[in-house]
């Protein structure tokens, strides 16, 4: 009798560490879902009135990537706090979403080319830092 009830708290022990254990667990993305939102935004950026909309969905996709990550936060710029040490260019990520806000309080304000291409650079190379792109590297040969 004694011999049950061992078996059964090991048992429970173990199913609720699995439970944990997957919880916390680092997702993999899929790669493909994020490659085909990346180009349907980058072909916002052939025209300039809708770069404001090209900002505003790469950081709303590089949030949506860090959520299934499970980095903490319950805002896009906590997230990004959490995230940070995955980042090779930090102050690229944080120029997007920089200016992703200041165009969200100022719905007029002008973008200029050089701003839309840093943002939208420093959001990609986030992204591929954790996983949602690939990171395309040139073969030797």
């Amino acid at each position: 009798m004694n011999e049950d009830y061992i078996i059964a708290i090991v048992a429970v022990v173990f199913v609720v560490g699995g439970l944990a254990g997957y919880r916390f667990r680092p997702r993999h993305l899929k790669v493909g879902y994020y490659q085909k939102k990346w180009v349907e935004l980058q072909k916002l950026c052939s025209h300039k009135e809708t770069w404001p909309e090209a900002i505003i969905n790469a950081d709303k996709l590089l949030d949506q990537a860090l959520r299934k990550k499970k980095f903490s936060g319950r805002s896009p710029g906590e997230r990004l706090v959490s995230a940070q040490r995955s980042f090779s260019d930090n102050d690229g990520v944080w120029f997007g979403h920089k200016l992703r806000d200041k165009m969200a309080s100022h719905p007029k304000m002008k973008l200029r080319e050089r701003d839309v291409k840093t943002a939208l650079v420093g959001i990609r190379q986030a992204l591929k830092d954790i996983g949602a792109l690939p990171d395309e590297k040139p073969e030797n040969k």
